[in-house]
């Protein structure tokens, strides 16, 4: 049994990983591109993007995307979430925190410095559809 319980399936999107934000599109299959992202067990996921990137011109409230994260080394974890965005708001010192959760203290100050703050927003998606599976209940059966 390689299931997650919904405590371990957010548990596992709080930790620190780099996710894959999938964004449908009109004319041509999802976008798909990897994001930095926060969540919080019980609460809305968050991502800053630039507004006018691929993928800021593709988002609006109300709209549906999904995030994946996975474990990189064996045996295998990943977490799928699906939701609509609930709001999208001009990011205002956001970046510092979320730099500093991936880079550490240096090298996420120095990057939130020579980042163009003026065109991020803050994205905010409800999750309400989640998918995982944790290959290394298989091993213990």
């Amino acid at each position: 049994m390689t299931r997650m319980t919904q405590k371990e399936k957010e548990q596992f999107m709080a930790d620190l990983h780099v996710g894959v934000l999938g964004i449908n599109r009109a004319d041509l299959g999802p976008l798909t591109v990897p994001i930095w992202y926060n969540y919080e067990p019980g609460g809305e996921l968050q991502f800053i993007t630039g507004r006018q990137s691929a993928k800021g011109r593709l988002l609006d409230v109300g709209i549906r995307v999904t995030l994946c994260a996975q474990t990189e080394d064996p045996p295998y974890k990943y977490v799928s979430v699906e939701g609509a965005i609930v709001s999208i708001t001009p990011q205002d010192g956001e970046i510092l925190p979320m730099a500093k959760r991936y880079l550490g203290e240096e090298l996420g100050t120095a990057y939130a410095e020579q980042s163009n703050e003026a065109d991020s927003v803050v994205v905010q998606v409800q999750p309400d559809h989640w998918l995982a599976v944790d290959y290394g209940k298989a091993e213990a059966d």
